[in-house]
């Protein structure tokens, strides 16, 4: 086992896109709308949460290497009986922020979970996938739907 070595590669622009959803019951999704959960609010904990992570995804994955992180955004939306993350990573380095993205996209997505389980103990995370990915050598990937 071993780091790659990407000392001959280029620095670029690279960016990744992440979504997770976390379904949990219709009541809860109330509960997280009207801001009734007692930990607090649940979206901008999870939002908090993955931004977080994101800057410390080398200190938990053991082969990530630790880059530099220009850009994070996560957005968290209430759906029917999903809360949904899409997580947005950017940054100049000689390798991807995919795990950065992955890193943030699942933290968020458990921060959900740790803040309703008391209301729905069969909450699942679900669904955590690249949307997009672009920079490097390999260039720009995009999920078909």
């Amino acid at each position: 086992m071993a780091m790659i070595d990407i000392g001959k590669k280029e620095v670029t622009l690279r960016e990744a896109i992440v979504e997770a959803r976390v379904y949990l019951k219709a009541g809860v999704i109330k509960l997280i709308k009207n801001k009734k959960i007692p930990k607090g609010d649940v979206l901008e904990a999870a939002r908090i949460a993955g931004i977080l992570a994101a800057k410390k995804t080398a200190e938990l994955i053991p082969f990530c290497h630790p880059i530099p992180i220009e850009y994070v955004d996560i957005k968290v939306s209430l759906k029917n009986k999903e809360v949904e993350i899409k997580t947005t990573v950017r940054g100049r380095a000689k390798t991807g922020v995919e795990m950065e993205a992955f890193t943030a996209c699942a933290v968020a997505a458990l921060t959900v979970y740790d803040m309703c389980k008391a209301f729905d103990r069969e909450a699942v995370i679900k669904s955590i996938m690249l949307l997009k990915k672009s920079g490097g050598k390999s260039g720009t990937y995009i999920r078909k739907a």
